[in-house]
């Protein structure tokens, strides 16, 4: 072994090795969703989030707090706010694989750019990454815009992406029929 060698095999634990997974070549050529349907799924399930809160606030309130004088309203700066959001959308992202009832309406679909399904903390990271896009000012959510796979500020967080998965939006063809060899025609 030579002297450069046995640098390399010393220091392999600290150098970054690339690796490129199966898992995103499955996921070459999916439609992505468009801004609206994501804008869609997402103040759908913001909604959703607040219908499942609101008489969690007001059993909390009356019956733990004993108050009397109940006015419900809701604020991002509330803890309780936050905990449900947070816990809406990390739970279906993670027990629906990515399909909350806002994307379902949508017609959309969370999915993992390193897993076949989203992880317990992968979910956590998206539904955090939520609250990151809104501290951007709204600028992690208009990351769409000029990222090439459509990627906000909780995508990238979570490493995800949301595909659309409405029958007429189909996986692009990598080749064209008419450019493919006999051999591969005879063997399809």
């Amino acid at each position: 072994m030579n002297t450069s060698t046995k640098e390399i095999s010393r220091t392999q634990g600290r150098v970054f090795h690339a690796h490129h997974s199966d898992c995103l070549d499955a996921l070459e050529g999916l439609p992505l969703a468009t801004f609206w349907q994501r804008a869609l799924g997402y103040f759908s399930d913001v909604l959703v989030a607040i219908l499942i809160w609101a008489p969690l606030e007001f059993l909390w309130r009356r019956y733990v707090l004993h108050q009397s004088d109940i006015e419900l309203r809701w604020d991002f700066h509330e803890v309780g706010n936050l905990v449900v959001l947070v816990l809406y959308f990390a739970a279906f992202h993670y027990f629906a694989n990515g399909r909350t009832p806002g994307k379902l309406l949508a017609r959309t679909r969370i999915v993992s750019l390193t897993n076949e399904r989203l992880g317990l903390w992968q979910s956590i990271e998206r539904a955090l990454g939520y609250g990151a896009a809104i501290l951007e000012g709204g600028l992690g959510f208009m990351q769409f815009f000029w990222d090439k796979n459509r990627m906000c500020a909780q995508d990238r967080l979570a490493e995800t992406i949301v595909i659309d998965v409405r029958k007429n939006a189909r996986r692009e063809e990598l080749v064209d029929e008419s450019e493919e060899s006999p051999v591969a025609v005879e063997q399809n």
